[in-house]
């Protein structure tokens, strides 16, 4: 469905996904009774009937069985602050009141779906995409940082944008626009208290309390389910609290006949384990490139690999499903990634080493040999004694663009914060980190990803171990107890013990992969080859194509592209699109 409306002072816009109410009563924008108040919505709210329930005993008459109407509602009875603190689920919200002649703009605590908007002359202009503000001609120009940004993690945060004067509302954000002003401000911050004192068993059996009602809330929906698994836990667990909930789901699995990757065959034992049905998407690992289709599921450049992978998949569970339950956040919050372990340990070395030797140490860690073990050994103590400041260095960004000159004009003097933040000691950095990448490769890649290919396939994507109320519990939970026994993600383990038995639970983590920086020198050598010699980007003076060139000549030899020509590669076919 689409709508527009207008008012003397708004005109609000939208293209809809229907996913409860499919009638005409669930039509955008929704408006008050009097026709004062309109709201768009993109995302879903999970209590919607709960709190629907409750203003129904204040008086308010619903015409939808849709969760947009309790916005409507809600912010009738509530007010703008009020709602915000009752509503739960992953949203981008535009609401226009006219009586007052103001324009709320808010996203959901943890920043799931994407909320943009542009200041031109006068006026406030809003999307969930940058594509649409730039095909509305609110944005043209390309911003010189953003760029910058880009090529150092291959996506960009929430802190920059591709275009000059584009800006992003943050999660947990709103903003407020009232007669040409604009006040900002954070309405949900994650808890920081740690509970020292609790125990391991009680933490288990909270999380799974919480889970299975993070499960239960995702399962509204007016339109069929599907849910991903793979060979892993959190996939596993979201399909054991599927069979659990006893809810309609078909789990779907990608299965690539002779791939390290395939988890096909873990999958469907789990599957029949816990009594779901099942159905395995077999994908060619002959993957061919599809450009066209990445820059056009994404508003600015996004080199995430694995989303060409999920691209696929988003397309063929749309032939049978509008909404997926994926594992998405399990990771993030209850600590699933080998960095945190490595950092956590590196905190404990900090915590033990006098203040007074920390100048000492970081230049005895500058002084060592960057090879073998000594590089581990090198890193190692460069955490402890350099804190946040040295994680964000050693990255492999921009330095290996100005090692091989491939920056153009344009970013010859470029600076990014992410390179210089203070080097101090590493006492608290695993928190530091957590929270940077927050900032950065969470909201930036990781939910990014998920939601952009999904909805390019009309695809509804709901993570349960996105839900606030299970990361506020975790957030609070010690690292010794999330790490427990020096192992990663050990509370999920323990539930996934519990009920798929010690395989899943043992398991390591895979992910899908799809390994373009091999397929770089081999399958798809010539289309680089082909648009570097007629780049947009060297001519717009961002790049220099010769030694872009002259590097992917030596990579050709080792068949392994640095990951900086991919980004450049999805860059291109960016521009080009944008271009047109």
């Amino acid at each position: 469905d689409e709508g527009v409306h207008l008012w003397d002072d708004a005109i609000l816009g939208h293209r809809r996904l229907s996913i409860l109410d499919l009638s005409a009563a669930g039509h955008q924008p929704m408006l008050s009774p009097d026709g004062q108040v309109g709201v768009v919505f993109n995302g879903a709210i999970y209590n919607f009937l709960l709190l629907r329930r409750e203003l129904e005993k204040s008086g308010y008459e619903f015409k939808s069985s849709s969760d947009t109407e309790v916005l409507v509602h809600g912010y009738d009875a509530w007010g703008i602050d009020g709602l915000l603190q009752k509503i739960e689920g992953m949203f981008a919200v535009a609401l226009w009141d006219s009586r007052q002649k103001k324009l709320f703009l808010f996203r959901d605590r943890l920043g799931v779906k994407p909320l943009m908007y542009v200041i031109k002359n006068g006026e406030l202009a809003f999307a969930s995409n940058a594509r649409a503000l730039r095909a509305a001609g609110f944005c043209e120009e390309l911003n010189d940082q953003g760029v910058a940004e880009y090529f150092e993690f291959g996506f960009l945060t929430d802190d920059r944008s591709i275009y000059k004067n584009l800006k992003k509302v943050p999660a947990a954000g709103l903003l407020e626009w009232h007669g040409g002003n604009i006040r900002e401000r954070k309405y949900w911050n994650l808890a920081s208290k740690i509970k020292d004192q609790i125990d391991f068993n009680d933490a288990v059996e909270e999380t799974e309390k919480l889970f299975l009602a993070a499960v239960e809330k995702r399962l509204q929906a007016d339109v069929p389910i599907g849910a991903l698994l793979s060979g892993g836990i959190d996939s596993s667990l979201v399909c054991w609290a599927v069979a659990k909930l006893d809810a309609d789901v078909t789990a779907y699995t990608v299965g690539v006949p002779g791939d390290e990757w395939d988890e096909s065959l873990a999958a469907a034992k789990t599957a029949k384990k816990i009594g779901i049905a099942h159905k395995i998407l077999e994908m060619s690992g002959d993957t061919p490139l599809k450009l066209e289709e990445l820059t056009a599921a994404f508003g600015e450049p996004f080199a995430c690999a694995s989303s060409l992978g999920l691209l696929d998949i988003s397309r063929t569970v749309a032939r049978d499903a509008t909404v997926l339950l994926t594992g998405d956040g399990g990771d993030d919050i209850f600590l699933g990634y080998p960095e945190h372990l490595h950092f956590w340990a590196a905190e404990k070395l900090a915590e033990k080493t006098p203040a007074a030797l920390n100048g000492l140490l970081q230049k005895t860690a500058a002084a060592m040999p960057k090879v073998g073990i000594l590089k581990r050994a090198n890193s190692f103590l460069n955490y402890s004694f350099g804190g946040l400041g040295a994680v964000t260095r050693v990255r492999d960004g921009l330095p290996v663009y100005q090692k091989h000159s491939l920056l153009g004009e344009r970013l010859k003097n470029v600076r990014l914060y992410h390179r210089e933040i203070p080097l101090t000691s590493g006492e608290n950095l695993l928190a530091d980190f957590l929270a940077y990448d927050r900032r950065t490769r969470f909201i930036g890649e990781y939910l990014p990803k998920v939601d952009g290919a999904t909805m390019y396939h009309s695809l509804e994507a709901r993570s349960p171990f996105l839900d606030t109320k299970l990361w506020e519990f975790a957030a609070t939970l010690p690292f010794s107890l999330r790490m427990r026994n020096r192992t990663l993600k050990a509370v999920l383990r323990e539930i996934a013990r519990r009920h798929l038995g010690e395989e899943v639970a043992l398991g390591k983590k895979k992910g899908f992969g799809v390994p373009v920086q091999r397929w770089l020198t081999g399958k798809w050598k010539n289309d680089f080859e082909r648009m570097m010699q007629d780049s947009e980007l060297d001519k717009a003076g961002w790049i220099k194509s010769k030694n872009v060139l002259n590097l992917f000549n030596e990579a050709k030899k080792q068949n392994w592209a640095p990951r900086q020509l991919w980004f450049i590669l999805v860059f291109e076919a960016w521009l080009r699109s944008e271009n047109r």
